[in-house]
């Protein structure tokens, strides 16, 4: 029966000389999303414009939310909201779909030099892609609401580094455990709704009740949406310190569940 490397040295080489078929797929993975619709990939962008406006009109509006670091503006607590959402987002639309990755592409499993572990990093690459039309959209509503954007939108990319990783690493271990457990995709639903609410996107962090926050702290977003948010529209640098010890602890954690997943690999075929 053959082998699967668990170093990370081959998880990183592996991903690195599979690049080109990496993004044909993911190409192949957002055309064929709105493949058929009348507006195509239009929809990419209208998607978060819609939900921008839901979010100022629902907290902004009805619940009349504030932020307590900054001005009364509806438009500034959406965008301050929308900030956190753009990397939930990220992470719910590459856990969610992890489960059903391995069982939705059974012809791959079945043969022998496809690259199984490369589907993770697809669903990866399609949720980047609406987190950079996104952030586009972002952007675009600041210039509008506030104006010249802070000079640290340049570190974007580097504070969804991190949960982008984690995610890819979830995604390997939940498409592997999903062969095997069918619920698992249901659980996760459960799980993604949950942690929305339970990660500081419609409340600050200082929110939380001090008897609280150590279990506030395991809440692996937590860190991810502060950082975003400095970045993005408090125009804070981040901290190298707090930043290296997340992504680490995300690269770790990618690989123990890149390691999960060429371990139970050998079991695809028989399941499915």
């Amino acid at each position: 029966m053959r082998q699967f490397s668990i170093s990370p040295w081959e998880m990183i080489g592996e991903l690195w000389s599979k690049r080109a078929l990496i993004l044909a797929l993911t190409r192949r993975e957002i055309i064929s999303r709105y493949k058929g619709s009348a507006l195509g990939l239009l929809w990419s962008l209208f998607n978060p414009l819609f939900m921008l406006a839901v979010y100022t009109f629902v907290f902004g509006v009805v619940f009349n939310s504030r932020w307590s670091e900054v001005s009364e503006s509806k438009g500034q607590f959406a965008l301050i909201l929308f900030a956190g959402m753009i990397v939930f987002n990220l992470f719910a639309e590459c856990t969610n779909k992890a489960p059903m990755t391995i069982i939705s592409n059974v012809n791959y499993v079945k043969k022998v030099l496809f690259p199984l572990e490369i589907l993770p990093v697809v669903n990866a690459g399609a949720a980047i892609f609406h987190t950079a039309v996104s952030v586009i959209v972002w952007l675009a509503f600041y210039g509008i609401e506030v104006g010249v954007p802070v000079a640290t939108v340049w570190m974007i990319p580097f504070a969804i580094l991190p949960p982008l990783i984690m995610s890819i690493g979830l995604g390997w271990f939940l498409a592997s455990l999903g062969v095997y457990l069918r619920d698992v995709s249901q659980v996760v639903g459960i799980f993604t709704t949950v942690l929305m609410f339970l990660s500081p996107i419609f409340f600050p962090a200082s929110a939380v009740p001090p008897s609280y926050q150590v279990f506030f702290n395991f809440n692996p977003l937590a860190p991810a949406i502060k950082q975003m948010r400095d970045v993005i529209y408090f125009g804070v640098p981040l901290d190298l310190y707090a930043y290296g010890s997340y992504l680490a602890a995300s690269m770790i954690f990618a690989w123990l569940c890149f390691a999960w997943f060429q371990k139970t690999r050998r079991g695809f075929a028989d399941v499915l």
